[in-house]
């Protein structure tokens, strides 16, 4: 059967491509096809573990595609051939297409460390059935085991914590969330864990998993012994290439199917986005090793619609991150003053502190940090951090547009803001702007 477009994965990025497609293509024949009778939504799997309780309430609803008359066929694929613009699929059928794009998204990685292949420890897979079974063993769980204090690390601590486990985490850094923000921000993410009883192992590794058929213990490089009846691994994806390899698609540098600007791969039928596509840094175009839902589902936007007939370009990735730790938000945008200076950047900060309401007595204030890094010699923006009120997750969106186009602290010192008592800070007191001030008056003082 003929396609004008094939996609191929059913995730964030496969399934915005899809519907992406369909908006640029309004005439065209569109198939996504997938190997999953159901799809997580990403970004809500440590959810599942406490706040929502069930895999079954975490899915990316199949309407998203047929209800924009997009066809969905949910097969594993076992080959593609560029030469007569086919996909093979598991079941037998053959697909024709005009234009494909991959989504084949990637895999979590898993270390080489002895009795990694015990009973009860886990990854994090994007695989219902799977979760499933991990949910059942936590809520039965005593002692977990959490390995890698990124995102989805304390994430998972923490909400593994509300069924009533000890929860531990141990991380190689001498923060959690370190490859993300600034120490002062990591102390204060810490802080919000062991609030609720997370016991943290930083600086530490796991040189081995103990026990019998099933895990007992995690073993630390110190030597130290953490007890544990289920250990979970979440220190990181690598792309899933093998589709793109057997079909002779170059391969970047960072392990990532190789992609220009406009998410085309070295065939010029076939474009790749989301996890398993190369990635470029915002900052200088170098390569880049971040993987977030948001990254894929922009380009997804960007490969759907090119292979419709549109321009679109990508600008490289900014990563822009956002969580909550005991009911405190923390969030990030482009570079951090550490990250910056080890890229070789001579940087100038501006901070602002004041409470998200005005006055600090209408209900609802809670106190919201703003921290921006700038490039002292252009003043540009060059990224910024947020920890406090759940507003941050939205303010940190306003600071990636606000490096995406370059701005200069003069620039966000004189931005015109709406401002309300009930919903943000006030005028005067506003922490973006003020934050831009401060840098600014710390160049003019140099």
């Amino acid at each position: 059967m003929y396609y004008d477009v094939v996609v191929i994965g059913g995730s964030a990025a496969g399934v915005t491509a899809a519907v992406t497609a369909r908006r640029f293509g309004p005439g065209k024949s569109i198939c996504l096809v997938r190997k999953e009778e159901k799809v997580s939504i990403p970004c809500g799997i440590p959810y599942i573990f406490g706040t929502v309780g069930s895999p079954e309430k975490n899915l990316l609803p199949d309407t998203l595609l047929t209800g924009n008359g997009v066809d969905l066929k949910v097969s594993g694929v076992s080959g593609i051939d560029p030469k007569t613009h086919e996909v093979a699929l598991s079941s037998g059928e053959r697909l024709e297409y005009g234009k494909l794009i991959l989504a084949t998204g990637s895999t979590p990685i898993v270390p080489r460390i002895p009795g990694v292949e015990k009973q009860n420890v886990f990854s994090v897979k994007k695989d219902v059935p799977y979760l499933a079974d991990l949910l059942e063993k936590v809520r039965g769980a005593r002692n977990i085991v959490v390995v890698g204090g990124g995102f989805i690390g304390v994430e998972f601590a923490e909400e593994c914590r509300k069924n009533g486990a000890e929860v531990s985490i141990v991380e190689m850094l001498p923060h959690c969330l370190m490859l993300t923000y600034d120490e002062e921000f990591c102390v204060m993410a810490e802080d919000a864990l062991r609030a609720q009883g997370i016991q943290l192992y930083t600086g530490e590794t796991a040189s081995a998993i103990l026990g019998g058929d099933s895990v007992e213990a995690v073993k630390l490089a110190s030597g130290r012994e953490v007890p544990a009846d289920i250990v979970v691994l979440g220190i990181g994806v690598s792309p899933n290439t093998d589709l793109a390899k057997d079909a002779g698609l170059a391969i970047g540098p960072g392990r990532g199917i190789q992609v220009d600007r406009y998410m085309q791969t070295s065939d010029d039928d076939i474009y790749a986005c989301g996890d398993c596509a190369e990635k470029y840094s915002f900052f200088g175009g170098k390569p880049s090793t971040l993987r977030l839902a948001s990254i894929a589902t922009m380009e997804a936007r960007i490969a759907g619609a090119n292979a419709c007939g549109a321009h679109r370009e990508n600008p490289g990735v900014i990563g822009v991150f956002s969580t909550v730790l005991g009911g405190t938000a923390f969030s990030a945008a482009g570079l951090n003053e550490k990250v910056a200076k080890e890229l070789g950047f001579s940087v100038v900060t501006g901070q602002a502190e004041a409470v998200n309401r005005h006055p600090g007595s209408m209900p609802g204030a809670t106190n919201l940090r703003v921290k921006l890094v700038f490039d002292k010699a252009s003043e540009i923006l060059l990224g910024g951090e947020i920890a406090g009120a759940l507003s941050g997750g939205e303010l940190i969106n306003a600071v990636s547009v606000c490096i995406y186009q370059r701005m200069t602290a003069s620039q966000m010192a004189t931005l015109q803001v709406g401002t309300h008592p009930a919903l943000t800070a006030s005028p005067v007191a506003y922490q973006l702007v003020n934050a831009a001030e401060q840098a600014l008056m710390k160049t003019r003082a140099s």
